[in-house]
């Protein structure tokens, strides 16, 4: 008997720490439209509870609603599933790659500054990590630590295979992980804050596997952080879904669209009497 084919599985994973703006709604409407019937996502990743707030996951529904999409229920909240990646960060910690780390912003900065190190790297998380802590020992790691991969070990234990498919116009083809790239370019990325219990790449990858996600559509300003999950998917051994990086949304300066930027806001269009088909024409959206 044949095998019956594997579904198109997207998602849209939008914070509720602020309006949904333009260029959430291509997001959505990209995401939707490469999804099998039935298979679209919507996922709320919450796991920053200092800044998400109750109202604006609600609105989230009910701009989503009147673009016309739906998808199936109940909706995943990041805020519930920290012991799927409390489970994930052990496995990582057991395999000896991780370490404690207490720098905060300003230390990163000011040890960066130092005349030796030069000009600063930075990557898909800001300026790369210097490894002040990381002769540190799980052990003694203290509250308030955040951990760290190690990512020198971390690529080391990598066969040199693992890539992933892109479909995005600007990335089109396959991708194969650079392992000096990560670690100059990436560094020693934090896999948990104490105040989130998780963070963004451990989260995001732990719930796409978790989920079935066939195919991650997000915006090209995610596509170096492709391999940093890329990396975690092979640590954790979990599928690698395929990628589609799109276009952004941007004002008039050529800078991306942020929450705070009300006037591009879905609510602000909806109260002045613009339709889902508006929106589409403004963004240049078609299926």
């Amino acid at each position: 008997m044949a095998c019956a084919p594997k579904l198109k599985r997207t998602r849209f994973a939008p914070s509720p720490t602020g309006p949904l703006h333009l260029g959430h709604a291509l997001a959505a409407f990209v995401a939707a439209s490469r999804a099998d019937p039935g298979a679209f996502l919507l996922r709320i990743e919450d796991i920053d509870q200092s800044r998400c707030r109750p109202a604006w996951e609600a609105q989230i529904y009910e701009d989503l609603h009147w673009l016309g999409l739906s998808w199936p229920e109940p909706v995943w909240r990041q805020s519930e599933r920290r012991g799927a990646y409390e489970t994930a960060l052990n496995r990582l910690i057991s395999s000896g790659l991780c370490y404690p780390c207490r720098c905060t912003r300003g230390d990163i900065r000011a040890a960066l500054a130092a005349p030796q190190e030069g000009a600063p790297l930075v990557g898909p998380d800001g300026l790369v990590y210097p490894g002040t802590c990381r002769h540190r020992r799980i052990a003694d790691a203290a509250p308030g630590d955040a951990i760290r991969l190690d990512m020198a070990r971390a690529v080391a234990t990598l066969s040199g295979d693992e890539g992933f498919q892109e479909s995005g116009p600007a990335f089109r083809g396959l991708h194969r992980l650079d392992q000096d790239w990560l670690v100059t370019h990436c560094g020693d990325i934090i896999l948990s804050r104490r105040e989130m219990g998780t963070s963004y790449h451990l989260a995001v990858v732990v719930d796409d596997a978790a989920q079935g996600i066939t195919e991650v559509t997000r915006g090209e300003d995610l596509f170096e952080a492709t391999a940093i999950h890329r990396l975690l998917q092979a640590l954790l051994d979990l599928p690698t879904p395929a990628y589609h990086h799109h276009r952004l949304i941007r004002d008039e300066n050529g800078k991306r669209l942020a929450k705070r930027d009300d006037a591009r806001s879905l609510h602000t269009y909806r109260a002045e009497g613009y339709s889902p088909a508006d929106i589409r024409d403004i963004i240049e959206f078609t299926d």
